[in-house]
């Protein structure tokens, strides 16, 4: 095809012409890049203009230089690491002194071929260029550029990263492919009748700006509108995924006062008025004829899961299906206890990883004919194998533990099926407004009655005995303890404390107590034989990696000591200090810190330590690792389906973009209607509604 005819929405193999694509190219494509628009959101890593050759005397930290130098002395150090071909790699410093000044400065590189010995050798004197650091007081230029080409002082620096194996050097090449007269043209999407009545800059033109393809050098105000144009898309993928749910059909589950009342009083406890006050927003959800997407987010204990087991035996009480999805077998086996507890007349099944073949083909069986009415499982219930007669209700534990495609793969097996989605890691507003915006959200804040709370110290090297005195003193008193660590043995890479050792150690300090371990690589059987040891009171102290984060009530449990803790996140920490406290006996929390951590953790840590609001916490863990993935299957924070947008350094732009969809649901109704269906016909985006 000749590159004359493309437009932004040309394949990206177009570009290769009449030749044939080069492996390059494809590995673009496979990995994602499927035209040139796609290119456009490669951002690079540097943009700046060339600098003019100049003395040592101008070296500044931080800043891109180019000097002209003589070689003073080359040394080059052999690493462990090997290259292609398994050459030996090495570690290089070379000092050069400046041939306008009587200065000297270092030039380095880390993991070089042997061929840099060589070029390095050729040279009498040279050009380089690179960033300028400081290294305990002396200057240096790490992996400089060497006699690199030609620039008219100011033009474009541009640099690319390395994407699916492909060199960011190669990226530059394909981008700079693209004819002027598509850099002069508009992308095309259902957007454009919209957007351009909400924002005046043109997003092409943005582009052209941060890929070096204009005079102008206004990257930020380039860099908002390419913001802006993320979260615009992604609210109006909210907008349509909320659409399409309320133009599905589904059972109404009709709410009997009588059977509502049979099923709380079979409950231990009273439930509290928000446990409450969220069952009526369940009972709203149930009777509107379409199909509930609520989320009850609460701390630690604060009841969900009765929320939970009430909208469940509502739905089996008329004749449909439950699942109840869990992210770990753990806490799968505690639900199943619980509601077995409960005796709520009819059987609660389980299906897990590690349920044995035999069974799990009886189980499919049963569910495929409706003789299972609650089950209870991992990632098990949404593989293609299991089939329900009628399921009705989705209940999903843990729901950020899951990926919006996992979850949504179990509520698509039924026909209009409820969802009710519980965490325990509470949505900031800003979050709630950005990416939940299609759910119903209840919150649960009141704690059960009873409690009588924890506490939580940081330990250092100073006051670790004191602590060591306290632990043995609660175990004295016939109480139980959890020690977390982040790895189950020793790592010739992370200097962390690990399962193994701290065994070992502490059956050293307490030779008359009873300790055991407990970490994801033992079999399912002997987890649950150690847990329902320490369930029994037969284990005093359990050494455990984050298995237990979730799933484990021992009420007899009253501390929870966290090794490194500036290895998890906060939400992790707080959930693992919910594991104590739970009962009439208080909870204290540890967080051992025995090395020195880094201003920035230890002011995490202080926000465990000086708060028991899962709120405030989960807004302070958010801003820390990011947003998630809203539309895919990742949930950890870096995965973010943003390219730039974050909504913690960019909340301006949100709000602007809030106020014009606000504007447009006003003033521009039938169109935002029209983009909004087209949306949910797009099968890339449906697949996630």
């Amino acid at each position: 095809m000749s590159t004359n005819k493309l437009t932004w929405n040309s394949p990206l193999l177009d570009l290769a012409g009449k030749k044939k694509p080069s492996q390059s190219l494809i590995k673009l494509f496979e990995g994602g890049i499927l035209s040139l628009k796609d290119l456009l959101w490669i951002f690079p890593l540097r943009l700046q203009k060339a600098p003019e050759l100049s003395s040592f005397t101008y070296l500044e930290v931080d800043k891109l230089f180019l000097g002209r130098a003589k070689i003073i002395s080359t040394n080059f150090t052999p690493t462990f690491g090997r290259g292609k071909g398994k050459v030996q790699l090495f570690n290089a410093t070379c000092v050069i002194k400046d041939l306008k000044s009587e200065k000297y400065l270092n030039l380095k590189w880390f993991n070089t071929y042997p061929g840099l010995k060589k070029q390095l050798e050729a040279y009498k004197e040279f050009n380089f260029m690179g960033i300028v650091s400081d290294y305990k007081g002396t200057l240096q230029i790490v992996n400089p550029k060497i006699n690199p080409p030609d620039l008219a002082h100011g033009e474009m620096l541009i640099e690319y990263p390395t994407l699916h194996s492909v060199s960011g050097r190669y990226i530059k090449n394909i981008i700079d492919k693209i004819p002027q007269e598509v850099w002069d043209s508009n992308i095309k999407t259902s957007l454009n009748c919209i957007i351009e009545t909400t924002h005046t800059a043109n997003l092409v033109e943005s582009f052209k700006v941060i890929h070096g393809k204009t005079t102008s050098d206004n990257t930020i105000e380039a860099m908002e509108r390419i913001i802006y144009q993320e979260f615009f898309e992604n609210q109006i993928k909210v907008l349509a995924r909320k659409l399409k749910n309320k133009n599905l059909i589904a059972p109404i589950i009709k709410f009997s006062d009588e059977f509502y009342n049979k099923i709380i009083k079979k409950f231990p406890y009273t439930l509290t008025d928000e446990q409450l006050k969220v069952i009526g927003h369940v009972k709203d959800d149930f009777n509107s004829g379409h199909p509930m997407m609520r989320m009850v987010q609460g701390d630690v204990g604060c009841g969900k899961t009765s929320v939970a087991i009430v909208a469940a035996e509502l739905v089996i009480s008329q004749g449909g299906q439950v699942a109840f999805m869990c992210p770990t077998e753990a806490l799968a086996l505690q639900h199943a206890q619980t509601l077995r507890a409960l005796d709520l007349g009819h059987e609660v099944h389980l299906l897990l990883g590690s349920t044995k073949a035999k069974v799990k083909k009886e189980t499919y069986s049963m569910l495929k004919s409706g003789d299972i009415k609650f089950i209870i499982g991992t990632h098990s219930l949404f593989q293609d194998s299991v089939e329900f007669k009628n399921l009705q209700l989705a209940i999903i534990d843990e729901q950020h533990k899951f990926g919006v495609g996992q979850r949504l793969k179990l509520v698509s097996k039924g026909d209009g099926t409820h969802s009710l989605i519980m965490t325990a890691t509470p949505i900031p507003r800003s979050l709630q407004l950005a990416q939940y915006g299609d759910l119903d959200i209840s919150t649960i804040r009141s704690l059960p009655g009873g409690r009588k709370g924890i506490q939580t110290r940081i330990v250092t090297t100073t006051t670790y005995d004191k602590y060591l005195s306290f632990l043995i003193t609660r175990i004295s008193l016939g109480e139980q303890a959890y020690i977390v660590v982040p790895a189950i043995d020793e790592s010739e890479t992370l200097n962390v404390k690990n399962v193994t050792s701290l065994l070992h150690t502490y059956k050293q300090y307490f030779p008359k107590t009873r300790i055991e371990a407990l970490h994801g690589q033992l079999k399912t059987e002997e987890k649950q034989l150690i847990m329902e040891k320490f369930t029994d009171g037969l284990i005093d102290i359990l050494i455990s990696t984050t298995v237990i984060e979730v799933g484990i009530n021992v009420l007899n449990s009253t501390v929870v000591s966290i090794y490194n803790p500036e290895r998890f996140g906060l939400s992790s920490i707080h959930q693992l200090r919910g594991r104590v406290g739970r009962g009439e006996k208080p909870g204290f929390c540890f967080l051992i810190t025995d090395k020195k951590i880094s201003p920035e953790s230890n002011s995490r840590l202080k926000v465990i330590e000086k708060t028991l609001d899962g709120f405030e916490i989960a807004e302070a863990d958010l801003s820390n690792r990011g947003q998630g993935d809203l539309f895919g299957n990742n949930q950890s924070g870096h995965g973010s389906h943003y390219k730039v947008a974050n909504i913690f350094e960019h909340f301006h732009v949100f709000e602007k973009v809030s106020r014009d969809l606000e504007t447009l649901k006003r003033d521009k109704t039938e169109h935002l209607n029209k983009v909004l269906l087209s949306y949910t016909e797009d099968t890339n985006i449906s697949s996630t509604i």
